[in-house]
């Protein structure tokens, strides 16, 4: 251990081997506590930097994407601390929804129904049945408890690894999407959408899954592409005519409710207005016209029926057509035969699908269109994009249901219109993602669909009274009143009425739906800023200043988020939305545990350490997908390896505290001295502009760049002037030069390497690295006067004579007795202002250094008679 020889108030303790090794676990217990990283609450807006913080899957696990974009977020967030900012940086977990509804079935081997009773001692099996149909059924209460038991487990061991990533997060400011607060959050936020209008119950055709029973918004769909067949058949027309139609979905046959064609295809315009009876089913329906058909797609003339796919609503809607629905939300069709099938053969010919699953359906349809002589020729394969719920293993259907809606410009140019213009209040970083925020929008086709069947998830805070014959008057719902939140209506009487009143004449229903998980989630602005019970906290962080989040959820969390702060805020949620990309694996495929193809987050930090993942992290761009590099994670490990060492060579020379310049530049006389804190200066300032861009990867480039010119060429060139071979003077000098900028690289690269520059700022400072300011361009101008380009430039000589040496095959310590170096006179000129710190870190008794043309030359080096290099 070296002792301060200058006697400040900080001695300077270096260790004899400085390591990266336990740095995680020693440094994060020591913010813990000193509460280094903990939001003051006595503040004002101006002083606050808030962060909307994405909460992860509690019920998932953590991979490399996870460290990634996190540690994007969290240079950010240091970045503003040091900026003397009061950051809010809060963290929450997404336990609502599926995945933590699954996990909890399979963990515990319970199954929920919102019709039993709460028991307040209910305890879950020690171990759970193997056969599900022997699994506990309990209340949705009792469901939501366990659920929120298993995620506390679950995020213990998430905070433990974001902790050893070295997340700036104040680990006191936590929450969840599915707790007593968020779910009152969620309910309030609802209740004022249908107090405003801006949500609303409606009967509609509905995408739904028919494995989770539950429906499923535009914004989770997603386009497979799947096997499928044309299948050409004709309806028939009074005459005898013969219109056929091609369809890959024959079993909707049944469900026919018109044929359409474009307005402008002369081939079916002398049909338009007339009727024509379909094949088996014996149904008459309407030929009709509409733009959207397409004459170029199969026969030109199509089937719409109720409903096989989004087309089929667009024409059911604008055209006044009648409702056949026959799937219901099991998936199979309905068992009665259907009103408006009237013929004796076409009754006995839905008997043969009754009942049966929509594939069984369509081979049965099929089967009957062959027997009868009425398929025409063999059906034509193709692969075609089908709608999947994104959670989903089997194609959506619609069906026609009872759902609750928030608008959201899908049905409304104005309020479209209007979110696309609150969209243009938020920087977007990188700034071309704005372009998907405004493509989805535009591309919206209804409004949003925020009711779920499902069982874990926020209630819909809404009963609805019943007539003299049971029937729920869904026009005039009862809500709750704000002090009542949270609530669950299937399990709580609705206010006014007794439980003994609930499914009887006169009394009440509640709703037995929850709300979309993202329903919740956009609302996590108004969740952890306080909306509602902590007035003083949500105006001092709302809108919040940083939204990070990946660019596949833009659609999602993103907009739905914009939706809500637009309605209950009349603004947009916060001032920047920074888009992290994806982490690609080798085969340049996004990592996801569905594909199989992620890494374990722990096994890289325990390989390489916190700051060499950070690092890979730090160096890709906001919206930019990057490979998994491992590569990467070694080249920062080095760096950070490297700045312990280089920080205990600077130290132990002998500088401290007291040496670091603060604006006076006249203790550095040196040429090489003033060269580097010139290059400082430029380092400083492009640093921190680049971080008022968000482009803190530029920052990081730019910061190291100079760093590894200091150690490589700095650092070498002056270590004998250093050590006072050349007297007090030079050697204060150095001294001064070497302080300072150790003194601001540490704070330069305290964002991406917070374990190592907190490390090195304890041997020689008091505090934390990350409370320190930092480094301003403003603070650094005096040292601006110095020629930055001396050290390259002797640094370019400096690697011409090692070149030679090496070449002969002779240490580096070899005397240099003679050596000319030819030069530009503007070079040369630098070359001499740097001469004898370059002459002494040769070794070098003879350098001459003549005026040329062209790029700096080194020649005619003679070396003193050694020993070849082994």
């Amino acid at each position: 251990m070296t002792a301060n020889p200058q006697g400040t108030d900080t001695p300077v303790s270096v260790p004899d081997k400085p390591a990266l090794e336990g740095l995680e676990e020693k440094l994060s217990a020591r913010w813990a506590s000193e509460k280094t990283y903990a939001f003051e609450r006595e503040t004002t807006r101006e002083q606050v930097y808030s962060i909307d913080t994405p909460p992860p899957t509690a019920s998932g696990s953590l991979h490399v994407g996870h460290m990634f974009s996190y540690t994007q977020t969290d240079v950010l967030a240091r970045y503003q601390r040091m900026k003397g900012k009061n950051v809010f940086y809060p963290m929450g977990w997404d336990d609502n929804g599926l995945p933590t509804e699954r996990r909890v079935q399979n963990y515990y081997g319970v199954r929920c129904d919102p019709t039993y009773a709460y028991d307040p001692s209910y305890e879950p099996p020690e171990k759970p049945a193997k056969n599900q149909r022997d699994w506990d059924v309990v209340s949705r209460r009792n469901f939501i408890e366990l659920c929120e038991r298993l995620a506390v487990e679950d995020e213990k061991v998430f905070e433990h690894l974001f902790t050893t990533l070295g997340l700036s997060v104040d680990w006191s400011m936590t929450y969840r999407t599915i707790d007593d607060h968020s779910r009152a959050v969620s309910q309030r936020a609802f209740i004022e959408n249908v107090q405003a209008g801006d949500a609303y119950m409606s009967e509609a055709p509905t995408m739904w899954d028919v494995t989770f029973r539950t429906a499923v918004a535009q914004a989770e769909l997603e386009d497979r592409e799947m096997p499928g067949a044309y299948h050409r058949f004709a309806f028939t027309a009074a005459d005898g005519e013969q219109v056929f139609i091609e369809t890959t979905r024959p079993e909707l046959l049944p469900a026919c409710v018109a044929l359409v064609a474009n307005p402008e295809d002369e081939r079916y315009q002398h049909l338009f207005g007339k009727t024509v009876t379909s094949p088996l089913f014996g149904v008459e329906v309407e030929v009709k016209a509409h733009a959207l058909a397409k004459p170029d797609k199969g026969s030109g003339i199509a089937m719409i029926c109720t409903f096989g796919d989004a087309n089929d609503i667009t024409w059911w809607r604008e055209l006044g057509l009648p409702t056949r629905a026959l799937i219901g939300r099991d998936g199979r069709f309905r068992s009665e035969t259907p009103e408006w099938i009237t013929t004796t053969e076409g009754r006995a010919n839905y008997e043969q699908v009754s009942g049966k699953t929509v594939f069984s359906a369509k081979e049965a349809v099929v089967e009957m269109l062959t027997e009868n002589g009425l398929l025409d020729g063999e059906p034509r394969k193709i692969t075609h994009p089908v709608n999947f719920f994104e959670k989903g293993d089997k194609p959506l259907e619609i069906v026609a249901s009872r759902q609750w809606y928030i608008r959201n410009g899908g049905r409304d140019e104005d309020r479209r219109a209007a979110l696309i213009s609150r969209g243009r209040e938020i920087d977007f970083h990188p700034s071309f993602m704005r372009a998907r925020y405004e493509d989805w929008i535009k591309g919206l086709n209804g409004d949003w669909l925020v009711s779920r069947q499902r069982f874990f998830g926020v209630p819909i805070p809404v009963w609805y009274p019943l007539d003299a014959d049971e029937q729920p008057d869904y026009e005039n719902p009862i809500l709750p009143s704000l002090d009542m939140l949270p609530v669950d209506p299937a399990a709580e009487p609705a206010p006014g009425f007794s439980e003994g009143q609930r499914g009887v004449a006169g009394g009440f229903v509640g709703d037995a739906d929850v709300l979309d998980t993202w329903a919740t989630s956009s609302l996590s602005p108004q969740i952890v800023g306080g909306w509602g019970h902590d007035e003083d906290l949500f105006t001092t962080v709302f809108p919040f200043d940083l939204r990070p989040q990946g660019h596949d959820i833009i659609r999602t969390w993103l907009f739905s988020s914009v939706v809500r702060a637009d309605a209950l805020q009349d603004a947009a949620p916060w001032k920047h939305a920074g888009i992290s990309g994806w982490i690609l694996d080798p085969d340049r495929k996004k990592m996801s545990k569905s594909k199989g193809n992620v890494v374990v987050p722990t096994d890289v930090l325990n390989e390489y350490g916190a700051d060499a993942v950070r690092y890979w992290a730090a160096s890709a761009k906001l919206g930019a997908d990057t490979a998994y590099e491992v590569a990467q994670m070694k080249i920062g490990r080095r760096l950070a390896i490297k700045l312990l060492n280089a920080s205990k060579f600077v130290l132990n020379l002998g500088a401290t505290e007291a040496d670091v310049l603060r604006g006076d530049a006249s203790r550095v006389t040196e040429p090489l001295d003033q060269a580097l804190l010139a290059q400082l200066a430029a380092v400083v300032e492009q640093a921190g502009r680049a971080f008022e861009q968000y482009d803190y990867a530029r920052a990081l480039a730019i910061t190291e760049s100079f760093f590894w010119s200091f150690t490589d060429d700095y650092v070498e060139l002056v270590k004998d002037r250093a050590y006072g071979t050349s007297g007090e003077a030079g050697s204060d000098s150095v001294r001064a030069a070497l302080a300072t900028t150790l003194d601001a690289l540490l704070r330069l690269f305290a964002p991406f390497l917070p374990f190592a520059t907190d490390e090195v700022y304890s041997w020689w400072r008091q505090g934390s690295v990350h409370r320190a300011s930092w480094p301003e361009a403003a603070d650094f101008s005096a040292f601006e006067a110095g020629d930055a380009s001396v050290l390259p430039a002797v640094g370019t000589a400096l690697a011409g004579l090692r070149k030679a040496k090496s070449e002969a095959k002779v240490k580096q310590r070899t005397a240099v007795t003679r050596a000319v170096i030819t030069a530009s006179p503007a070079e040369a000129a630098k070359v001499r202002a740097g001469l004898a710190d370059l002459r002494a870190a040769a070794n070098a008794q003879e350098i001459i250094v003549n005026d040329g043309e062209g790029e700096l030359v080194v020649s005619d080096v003679e070396l003193e008679q050694a020993e070849p290099t082994p």
